[in-house]
């Protein structure tokens, strides 16, 4: 009963509903010319990793479908010792200084009246602060779109955020920002469909990246740099060590320096996900910090974090967290400590234990890690550098390079969230103080959708032109293959075997997931009276649980007109975009559920003979150019 009683531990304040998977990294040649790190230049070694994704706001029983930025770290149990690159799905942050985090998280979490709403930042708190913070918009703007609602774990990229340096062999250094980009494409919820989720299946996410690993569906990442020389520090007109801004991809390249694969879940819990202790210091010989004033506060804010959740400065002695390579250090006792270390001295010059451990140093190297040699010749203050001060021009680039369809849902997103806004003035000042620093024509969308007034001499400003960048819409990074999409199967008695067979076998071909729904749990038979047997019910198993739906012929029309869970079904596929197959008489429904044909609705009495097409139009996701006619579809 005792142990029960102690059962629970502090959840993480931010990142506290998290899902991990185990995996391998393997690099790529060529990397010793900038990181003498072992794990990017030995091209034979498979370096362990452990990777966790989590949204930030929500606690541990909040849904993982919400609108927020999902945290995807790594940690690579290098022989060098364990690194961890503690990244997002978004390349930039909220603030700029670490000092403003907490009053960020404040601002961001329920607020503390009525602890309402959870894992949402569609309230007052929320867009007070950012209203107020104008360093925010950036990041602001790419949680109000499409990354912030992704389909799935698989499908969403990471970024190391800050600038971080390399340091090869020769003790060169090289400034570099990390990318990690799905191999599967990236891919989005429509809002509508994630909220439905929330509700529908809380566990989306996590349910998804674990059955796509125990499938064999093994998701993987390419792990890249931006490079930039310690000469061209200062050549672009925003600030490197600015977390509020990226590097458009067209100033500087991605260089491949490797892939990674997730191939394992964990066998329990608590013991891995929930233990994993993450910290942006843990870094190896050949990759060091940089002088990023978020990042030199995560250093030791991730730390501090994990003695209290982890009960003791010995985490690293939990499985998940220890080092696959020998250590030593002079660290002894506290609680939970495991080792049982051996010799008197735990100090350091010493000469009864020959000195040993030693720190490293320029003058006795080791083979441990040092911090790179940099000059500086100002003095250091608290203060932030006027590099700093540009907050809209890359949030303007980010919203022009989007693709029309992304935009608007922007301009959604932005509309839905100040509505649940309470105080009026906190709206118009997101609006007029904000938007309308960042593109007018976004600023007035949302601004008329809102009953907002904008003055004549906000509408005068000139702002700068931007040049999009193509490499920030997800319609850059499409999807290579159907490998691993979910195609749900309607099927009803009488159903025609020719087409349900050819449709698995494709799938199966595909390495598609297709799942046969019948209106019961149980088989239901064919035109032969031959029984199917039924991996779901249409009921349990809705339509955003799919990638695409498939209504199977049969000597069957009148019942499924007198199925309302078949009809909706169809209705709510097509209003959230899916690609959807009638075959044989089914294309009728079309009309009779008041649908608009296009072109992700195929018809054919052969499923085989439209097997090529809707392969395209699932590795397009979406239908995009439906969009517009939804509005006007009853369901």
């Amino acid at each position: 009963m005792i142990h029960f009683d102690h059962e629970r531990i502090p959840e993480r304040i931010v990142h506290a509903r998290g899902v991990g998977a185990h995996g391998v990294f393997k690099a790529y040649p060529g990397n010793e010319q900038f990181t003498k790190a072992g794990f990017l230049t030995d091209t034979e070694r498979e370096t362990p990793i452990f990777v966790r994704f989590s949204p930030v706001q929500g606690p541990r029983g909040s849904a993982d479908t919400v609108r927020d930025i999902r945290g995807f770290a790594i940690k690579f149990y290098t022989q060098e010792g364990v690194y961890d690159l503690v990244g997002n799905n978004a390349p930039v942050f909220f603030v700029q200084d670490g000092i403003k985090f907490p009053d960020f998280v404040h601002a961001l979490k329920p607020e503390p009246h009525n602890e309402i709403p959870t894992a949402q930042s569609a309230h007052d708190t929320f867009w007070d602060f950012v209203s107020l913070v104008p360093e925010s918009a950036h990041a602001v703007m790419w949680a109000m779109s499409d990354r912030a609602i992704p389909r799935n774990f698989r499908s969403i990229q990471g970024f190391g955020v800050h600038t971080f340096r390399m340091i090869n062999a020769d003790g060169e250094a090289v400034f570099v920002k990390f990318h990690w980009t799905p191999k599967q494409g990236l891919t989005q919820l429509i809002w509508d469909e994630a909220q439905i989720l929330a509700g529908r299946d809380p566990d989306f996410h996590r349910r998804d990246l674990y059955d796509a690993i125990e499938s064999g569906n093994y998701p993987e990442w390419e792990l890249g740099v931006q490079i930039v020389p310690e000469a061209d520090e200062f050549k672009y007109d925003f600030d490197l060590l600015d977390a509020t801004k990226i590097i458009p991809e067209e100033l500087v390249p991605i260089t491949p320096i490797g892939s990674f694969v997730l191939n394992r879940n964990v066998e329990n819990f608590f013991a891995e996900t929930e233990q994993v202790a993450f910290c942006p210091a843990h870094i190896v010989p050949g990759i060091d910090l940089s002088n990023d004033p978020l990042l030199q506060a995560r250093i030791f804010s991730y730390t501090d974090t994990q003695l209290l959740r982890l009960g003791g400065p010995n985490f690293h002695q939990i499985p998940i967290n220890q080092s696959v390579c020998p250590f030593h250090n002079h660290q002894r006792d506290g609680y939970h400590q495991r080792a049982i270390h051996r010799g008197q001295a735990s100090y350091e010059p010493n000469s009864i234990d020959n000195n040993w451990p030693m720190e490293t140093t320029p003058a006795a190297s080791n083979g441990g890690f040092e911090s790179y040699v940099e000059r500086i010749d100002e003095r250091k203050i608290r203060d932030r550098s006027e590099s700093f001060g540009d907050y809209f021009t890359q949030t303007r680039l980010y919203y022009r390079s989007l693709a029309p369809y992304e935009q608007k849902h922007v301009v959604d997103a932005y509309v839905f969230e100040l509505s649940k806004v309470e105080r009026v003035y906190i709206r118009e000042r997101e609006v007029l103080d904000i938007l309308c620093n960042i593109d007018l024509d976004l600023a007035q969308q949302v601004a008329d959708q809102l009953g907002i007034v904008i003055p004549a001499e906000k509408l005068n400003v000139e702002l700068a032109e931007v040049t999009p960048s193509a490499r920030l819409s997800l319609e850059a990074f499409p999807s290579p293959d159907i490998k691993g999409k979910k195609i749900a199967v309607l099927v009803h008695p009488k159903v025609n075997q020719a087409n349900v067979d050819a449709i698995l076998a494709w799938a199966k071909e595909e390495s598609a997931i297709a799942e046969v729904l019948a209106p019961t749990p149980a088989p239901v038979l064919n035109a032969n009276n031959v029984e199917i047997p039924a991996d779901g019910m249409q009921k349990a198993e809705p339509s955003v649980l799919y990638d695409a739906v498939v209504m199977v012929d049969g000597d069957n029309y009148d019942l499924v007109l007198k199925d309302g869970v078949a009809k909706h079904y169809l209705i709510e596929a097509y209003v959230h975009l899916k690609p959807i197959v009638l075959l044989g008489e089914k294309s009728d429904l079309i009309n009779t559920l008041g649908l608009v044909a296009d072109e992700g609705t195929l018809v054919h009495p052969d499923f085989k003979a439209v097997a090529t097409e809707f392969k395209q139009l699932i590795m397009k996701h979406r239908v995009w150019a439906r969009e517009p006619v939804t509005e006007m579809i009853p369901g």
